[in-house]
């Protein structure tokens, strides 16, 4: 005899309700996560800066129709566009994520929160300007903060323990997640709604980590936290609407998400929601390189260094070897021809030969200009990978979160120079009194590139002031990167 299925519906997942208790009712009481996210917030905008000057970024931003401006609608930093919250949140996404210089976060997952900040600035700014049109009280900046650090929290606690990577899917399920529980409460939405959203955006069809591996990289992977983040807005306002949800979306027997994309196992959770993502996220300040390779940039730039003062060259070096973490080896140890920008920068080889060639490390060195210099090859054929367990062990020690890399350079004749060792990136956590003032530089340096001195003055003034940016109305805020 078959068995019946019940179709009493159940009480919502416990994850769903975690994560909306959480975001309703959690008060931040940091002001080591309120300051982080402020430094969060200059270096995400001011990566999104940076991405304007490259055309196959500009060329997906704007009005899905040519030509619509969106009464009271969201502006785009660096641009005139002033659109939905749904496509903002995708042009700033995309902006943001573009060159692969925005934080990171690094665990059994990894990812980048502040993809997040593509819904939660569109829909912010687009809340205000209407809630001013209505002679009502904006937003201020400090609700953005609070809503990147609670993205923060729950995409990163997420990520601790729970790897989608291993059964191939990407991160930014993370970020449509997060961005849409946030939204809803920017938005207004009740508890109900609020667990309906979030169970809309575990029930979509998730990304494919197809876009960001061998042999099909690609600059997808450039613009799908844009996509997620505002896919999280049309999640958010449709529940807004009052449409239902799915409330076990993850345990469901057969057809949730456990069963069809987790291999049967259930979410783990090593902390309750807090400030902790936000407090330890990491920064990438010196160079546009996929995290795992940052301590070897840093590593190849003072072999880079070594090489000069030696009056050495890479055509004396015979083999470069380097002692790393697992996740580094299972992401970006790359062999054979790298096809686009988006393919060289998830390529350690890539990463390790252009400083030791050229002492540096920018966005323009992923450009095919650059990457036909037939010595770029040759040395990426002498670099190999080697993990080290113990960097395995403390790249997930949550009280180290090391990063590291060692680079031992073996030269034509037998000799070698001593070993560069690397452990925490310079925007680590621990390492946050030499890394925020190079924040603030590039800050400006991103600033520099679009808009006039007197612009990027009054940008400053605002940003760089804790009180008085969370005192500003969000609309205002916004007002200043229109170029």
């Amino acid at each position: 005899m078959s068995a019946h299925i019940s179709n009493v519906r159940p009480e919502p997942d416990q994850v769903l309700i975690d994560i909306v208790d959480y975001v309703l009712d959690y008060q931040i009481q940091s002001s080591l996560a309120y300051e982080t996210a402020r430094n969060c917030l200059i270096d995400t905008l001011g990566c999104g800066l940076e991405a304007l000057e490259y055309p196959a970024c500009r060329k997906l931003l704007g009005p899905i129709v040519p030509g619509t401006i969106v009464p009271h609608g969201a502006k785009v930093p660096g641009t005139q566009f002033q659109l939905d919250p749904v496509q903002a949140a995708f042009n700033i996404g995309a902006m943001i994520r573009w060159l692969d210089f925005n934080d990171t976060w690094l665990a059994a997952e990894w990812g980048h929160p502040s993809d997040n900040l593509g819904g939660i600035l569109a829909t912010a700014d687009w809340l205000s300007r209407n809630a001013v049109a209505l002679g009502k009280a904006p937003l201020t900046m400090r609700d953005v903060l609070t809503a990147m650090i609670k993205a923060h929290e729950i995409q990163g606690c997420i990520a601790l323990e729970n790897s989608f990577n291993k059964v191939g899917l990407d991160h930014v399920v993370l970020v449509k997640v997060a961005s849409t529980a946030v939204v809803a409460q920017m938005l207004g939405l009740s508890r109900e709604e609020t667990i309906n959203a979030v169970s809309l955006a575990w029930v979509d069809g998730q990304s494919l980590r197809t876009y960001r591996h061998a042999p099909n990289t690609g600059s997808r992977k450039s613009w799908a936290a844009g996509d997620a983040t505002s896919r999280a807005v049309r999640l958010a306002l449709i529940a807004k609407t009052g449409e239902m949800g799915y409330p076990s979306v993850l345990s469901a027997k057969t057809w949730g998400f456990y069963d069809v994309l987790f291999k049967g196992q259930p979410f783990k959770f090593q902390r309750p929601y807090g400030s902790y993502v936000m407090e330890n996220v990491l920064f990438k300040i010196s160079f546009p390189a996929e995290f795992h390779a940052q301590t070897a940039v840093e590593c190849a730039m003072t072999i880079h260094d070594q090489l000069v003062a030696a009056g050495r060259s890479v055509g004396d070096i015979k083999q470069i070897i380097i002692r790393t973490h697992e996740a580094c080896i299972r992401i970006i140890d790359k062999k054979g021809p790298l096809n686009n920008p988006a393919d060289r920068d998830h390529c350690i080889q890539y990463m390790v030969a252009i400083p030791i060639l050229f002492g540096r490390l920018t966005a323009a060195d992923y450009e095919d200009d650059i990457a036909h210099d037939p010595r770029i090859d040759l040395l990426r054929d002498k670099i190999i990978c080697v993990e080290d367990p113990a960097y395995t062990r403390d790249y997930h020690d949550p009280d180290k979160r090391s990063i590291a890399n060692a680079l031992t350079v073996i030269f034509n004749d037998g000799t070698q120079l001593d070993e560069v060792v690397c452990e925490y990136p310079i925007g680590h956590k621990r390492r946050r009194s030499d890394g925020i003032p190079l924040l603030e530089a590039k800050f400006r340096t991103n600033l520099a590139r679009i808009f006039p001195a007197k612009q990027q003055t009054r940008i400053l003034e605002v940003s760089l002031d804790q009180q008085t940016l969370e005192e500003m109305p969000v609309h205002e805020y916004m007002d200043l990167y229109v170029i």
